[in-house]
C-alpha cells in the first residue's frame, strides 16, 4: 500500500508510517484535533530505492518516482483539496522515518520538512527531497551514534493540510530545564512555529502548573520577526512583526488554559512526557501537529533506574551493607 490516511494508524503502525506519521494516527484515535491528511508509506520508499537503485541523497533526488505510486500520493492530495473547498490546498510535507520520534531517538530538525506546498508537482518533489533527507550527513551520523543500523532505516511521509496560525509554537509536558513533571512549559511567537523550532525567534515562554492550570511565570519577548505563507506559491517567508505586536503576549490567558488541558490529555494517552508541536489559527482553535517522547529528561531516567538496579552479591548481608554505604557524589 502507497498511501494510507491518519485515520487508520496508530503506534503499532511505527514500520509502516515512520514516528511522525504513527503519532498522528495515534493522536486521532486519541480524539486530539489534528488537520487531516496521510503518510506515503515505507513500503512506497523501499520500492522507490529498489527501482531506482538509489543509495544516496543526490541519487534519490534525482530519480523519478514510480507511475503508481505519484499515482496515489495525487489523488490523496486531491481529495485533501475536495474535503477542503480548494483548489490547491497547502499542505506540510513532513519526513517520517521509522527510528524517529521514539523515546531514545528524536532525530529533530535532521531529516526535512517543506511547508505550505501547493499543488501535485510540488506535493511530489516534496516528497522526493524528505525521502533524500534519510541520507543526508547529519542523520546517517545521527544513527551511527546511536547504533542504529542502516539497513533497516526508511522513511515515510507526512502530507498533511496546514494551518495558517496566528500563533504556534512547542509544549513540554515536563520542564526541559529542570525535569519539573508538575509543569507544563510553552514556547509561543507569531506565525508559523517553524521561526521558533529553528530558533529564528525568541519566543514567549510561559510556565503553567499542570495541575491547576495556573501560569507561574510568564516571560514576553520582543518577536521583529515571524515566518508566513507565501501567497505567490509555494513555501514561506519571513516578514516583520508590526511594532505594536512584537512585545505583546502571543498566547491569552484562555488559550494558555487550552494548551494545558491539550498536553495533560496527550501526555496521558501516551503515559510519559511528551514535547509537542501546536498551532492556533486565525479563528483561535487549537490544533496539533505532531507530539513524540520527551527524550532528554526520559533518558536521563532511564540511566538512573539502570544505574540503581541491585547486582547480585555473593551474600545477601552484601545488599546492606550496599544500600547504607554512603554514595559517590
Amino acid at each position: 500500500m502507497n498511501v494510507v490516511w491518519f485515520d487508520s494508524l496508530g503506534l503499532e503502525d511505527r514500520a509502516t508510517a515512520g514516528g511522525k506519521g504513527a503519532s498522528l494516527g495515534e493522536l486521532r484515535r486519541a480524539s486530539v484535533e489534528v488537520p487531516p491528511g496521510f503518510v506515503v508509506t515505507t513500503a512506497a520508499f523501499r520500492r522507490f530505492v529498489r527501482d531506482s537503485a538509489a543509495a544516496s541523497r543526490d541519487a534519490v533526488e534525482a530519480a523519478t518516482v514510480p507511475a503508481d505510486i505519484a499515482r496515489d500520493v495525487v489523488d490523496g492530495y486531491a481529495r485533501l483539496c475536495a474535503d477542503a473547498c480548494s483548489d490547491s490546498l497547502p499542505v506540510a510535507v513532513r519526513s517520517s522515518a521509522t527510528a524517529e520520534d521514539g523515546a531514545g531517538a528524536s532525530f529533530a530538525g535532521l531529516q526535512d520538512t517543506f511547508l505550505w506546498i501547493r499543488g501535485p508537482l510540488n506535493v511530489l518533489e516534496a516528497l522526493r527531497r524528505c525521502w533524500a533527507s534519510l541520507y543526508s550527513e547529519p542523520a546517517i551520523a545521527y544513527r551511527r551514534r546511536l547504533d542504529l543500523e542502516e539497513d533497516g532505516a526508511a522513511m515515510g511521509v507526512v502530507v498533511q493540510q496546514m494551518v495558517e496560525p496566528r500563533s504556534a509554537g512547542v509544549m513540554f509536558t515536563r520542564s526541559p530545564i529542570s525535569g519539573d513533571t508538575s509543569v507544563v512549559v510553552i514556547s509561543s511567537s507569531w506565525g508559523l512555529g517553524s521561526s521558533v523550532v529553528g530558533g529564528e525567534v525568541t519566543p514567549d515562554e510561559f510556565v503553567v502548573n499542570k495541575i491547576t492550570g495556573v501560569v507561574q511565570r510568564s516571560t514576553v519577548s520582543c518577536k521583529e520577526i515571524r515566518h508566513v505563507p507565501n501567497e505567490t506559491g509555494s513555501g514561506t517567508r519571513i516578514e516583520s512583526v508590526s511594532p505594536d505586536l512584537q512585545t505583546k503576549a502571543s498566547l491569552g490567558p484562555q488559550e494558555l488554559r487550552e494548551l494545558c488541558d491539550v498536553a495533560r490529555r496527550i501526555e496521558k494517552h501516551y503515559g510519559c512526557a511528551q514535547d509537542i508541536e501546536w498551532a492556533i489559527d486565525v479563528l483561535g482553535k487549537v490544533f496539533v501537529l505532531q507530539s513524540r517522547p520527551e527524550t532528554v529528561w526520559n533518558l536521563r531516567d532511564r540511566d538512573r533506574s539502570q544505574s540503581e538496579v541491585a547486582m547480585p552479591k555473593e551474600k545477601p548481608f552484601d545488599h546492606v551493607v550496599t544500600f547504607f554505604s554512603p554514595r559517590k557524589k
